[in-house]
């Protein structure tokens, strides 16, 4: 046995590089790790947040099970008479080709959550990148790249959309989209980041990290990155609502491929068939409701963890 764990221990460190350092450092961050999470479930708003999202989630990841079950009609298939009432086998009534409303707001939820988590990384990896080069480099790069910045907080996020919409040639594809998304989405947590910067990188430890000799690329890696990520976290959380917003506001506008069923795409299509003139409340307001709910349940855990990681916010 203890030969066994020998071998696993030196396979560990010499193999993958995983030294005794290293499995301390992750220890502690599994440990913090925890201590987060658990200070999450106790916050009222985080733990309302993650309810939703895990609840959110999980029918995105089981729509395709609960179709081929029977428990959710397929979404795609046009068997049923258009406009039907709500009922015990059709809760939301059907659409104007006759499909399951209940089902295609099951489904839409997949392409808008995706949208939302993979814009919101990528706007968080570029804010993150060009909030570090500023906040460290200081000088005219600070300057010329928070002038950048303020130039694209100028801008109506929706106008920068629909023209970036317009040179891709009028509907966008979903990769298209969580580009488009990401790339108009990365200023707030620029700002963010370079202040956060602005304030570690005069700390007393970076100082000496500095007069030992460490480069910059280790100082900004191993001392102030660390730092700043709870807030980057946490801003991101935040971020994701505003995404499934973004890309639920293209949908409706009839500027995203309508074969990539989201809620947005469901508002839209209730819209142009005027679901409201003819009595159809369901079919606009379930999408409507379930965006609310999910963009509520990501505001209220970005929040918590902002008050809970932000040591400002946690000293009131």
């Amino acid at each position: 046995m203890a030969s066994s764990f020998t071998n696993t221990n030196f396979w560990l460190r010499r193999k993958l590089g995983f030294t005794e350092v290293r499995q301390e450092k992750f220890r502690l961050a599994a440990h913090r790790l925890g201590e987060v999470t658990w200070a999450v479930m106790k916050h009222r708003m985080g733990g309302i947040g993650v309810a939703i999202l895990v609840f959110s989630c999980v029918l995105a990841l089981l729509a395709p099970f609960l179709t081929s079950s029977g428990l959710l009609a397929n979404p795609e298939a046009k068997i049923y008479p258009a406009f039907l009432d709500p009922s015990w086998q059709h809760p939301f009534g059907t659409d104007f080709n006759g499909k399951d409303i209940l089902s295609r707001v099951v489904w839409g939820s997949r392409v808008s959550l995706l949208v939302g988590l993979l814009a919101s990384v990528i706007a968080a990896v570029l804010g993150t990148l060009v909030g570090l080069a500023s906040g460290y480099w200081g000088g005219a790069r600070d300057e010329i790249l928070m002038r950048i910045n303020d130039v694209f907080l100028s801008l109506p996020w929706l106008a920068l959309l629909l023209v970036v919409a317009y040179i891709l040639g009028g509907r966008l594809s979903l990769f298209v989209i969580i580009f488009a998304i990401g790339v108009t989405g990365w200023n707030f947590t620029a700002r963010v980041v370079r202040a956060q910067v602005l304030s570690v990188k005069e700390r007393v430890f970076v100082e000496r990290a500095r007069a030992a000799g460490a480069g910059e690329w280790q100082i900004l890696r191993k001392h102030i990155f660390p730092n700043v990520f709870p807030l980057v976290f946490a801003n991101t959380i935040l971020s994701v609502a505003v995404a499934i917003l973004s890309e639920s506001t293209l949908a409706y506008l009839g500027k995203t491929d309508t074969n990539n069923l989201s809620w947005g795409v469901i508002l839209q299509e209730a819209s142009s068939n005027s679901a409201v003139l003819i009595g159809k409340w369901a079919w606009i307001v379930m999408p409507g409701l379930a965006l609310v709910i999910v963009v509520l349940g990501f505001s209220l855990l970005g929040y918590a963890l902002d008050e809970i990681l932000n040591p400002k916010l946690r000293e009131r």
